[in-house]
């Protein structure tokens, strides 16, 4: 027997309450701000731009995890050399929670960048303040082994009139052996080089290896270094041996990317480069240091050269795919 009828006045009564309690859920395919961010996250290590932009676009500008999707939407814009769009993510980022430490250094990356591709006076003024995210960074977590880096490579780099200075960068290297001793070397390497001490600098870059729990990309370290020498039979023993470094690491996997890298601006051995981008690409341990949509555009020129034409265009459509805003052109290893 059916259930009688609910009393009509109790039925127009609860309407407004469900209405109220309908209008203010989350719709169901909606995903929690945090999953959304972990997700996007994950789009971005994996090399897909598109689907992590697509993410965090979806999340409110404010509220719970706005901080940290802006700081994920910079280091996406700055995986697309999106420069103008990685500032401005990034210092959003750092207006929402001034004491990240993260954020104020990708931020110091975003606007490094934006001064290396501005006209003179514009890049003086972005260097001071390039200075200040990375003293900043620093200041916050005095551990943060990838700010320092950061930081003492610009005083290694930037003329004195906008903060550099060597006995600054080495203050920065004698603070970097308390804890990740391989990054000290290779800072003391950068400044033995910039003095034309390239004996000096080699043995630097040897003993970063020699101290690394992941070498692999050390030896790709020390490859661009012989690169600019133009040590060629050196460059290729330091590519094979990051090779066989990162079959022995499966997280050195973007050492491979790098390697690759450094053999297509000497513009030699295109088959083992391709080799290398292929086996990275294949590795569940991809890193937005080293973008799968980058990757995808430099297999497939590697592949024109090699004769595969029909392999190039595979690995163009699947880099459009990742990535469709991408302008291949901005990548400058060719």
């Amino acid at each position: 027997m059916r259930n009688s009828p609910r009393n009509s006045s109790t039925h127009v009564l609860l309407l407004p309450v469900a209405c109220l309690l309908l209008a203010s859920s989350p719709p169901a395919h909606a995903q929690p701000a945090p999953a959304t961010l972990a997700l996007a996250n994950a789009a971005l290590q994996a090399g897909e731009a598109d689907k992590a932009l697509a993410l965090l676009n979806s999340l409110p500008a404010t509220g719970p995890g706005a901080a940290q999707a802006q700081s994920l939407l910079c280091r996406v814009h700055f995986a697309l050399a999106d420069w103008d769009a990685a500032v401005k993510d990034c210092q959003q980022a750092v207006r929402l929670d001034s004491q990240n430490s993260v954020d104020h250094m990708w931020l110091g990356r975003a606007l490094g960048q934006k001064a290396g591709h501005a006209p003179f006076f514009s890049a003086f003024s972005l260097g001071k303040r390039v200075r200040s995210e990375f003293e900043q960074a620093v200041l916050l977590d005095p551990h943060n082994a990838p700010a320092l880096t950061d930081l003492g490579d610009f005083y290694a780099d930037a003329p004195a009139v906008v903060g550099g200075g060597a006995d600054k960068a080495q203050s920065i290297a004698n603070q970097l052996d308390q804890f990740d001793p391989p990054r000290a070397h290779e800072l003391r390497a950068r400044l033995a080089e910039s003095h034309q001490d390239f004996a000096a600098a080699e043995r630097e870059l040897r003993q970063a290896i020699s101290l690394s729990p992941h070498p692999a990309s050390q030896w790709t370290v020390l490859a661009a270094f012989f690169l600019r020498r133009r040590r060629w039979s050196d460059l290729d023993a330091a590519i094979h041996n990051c090779v066989a470094a990162a079959a022995r690491d499966k997280h050195s996997g973007v050492a491979l990317y790098d390697g690759a890298g450094v053999l297509i601006e000497s513009d030699r051995q295109p088959a083992l480069a391709a080799k290398m981008l292929e086996d990275y690409l294949a590795s569940p341990f991809k890193t937005e240091e080293g973008p799968a949509f980058i990757a995808h555009i430099r297999l497939g020129r590697l592949k024109l050269k090699l004769g595969d034409s029909a392999g190039a265009k595979r690995e163009f459509a699947a880099a459009s795919a990742l990535a469709h805003e991408y302008n291949p052109a901005q990548d400058s290893a060719h």
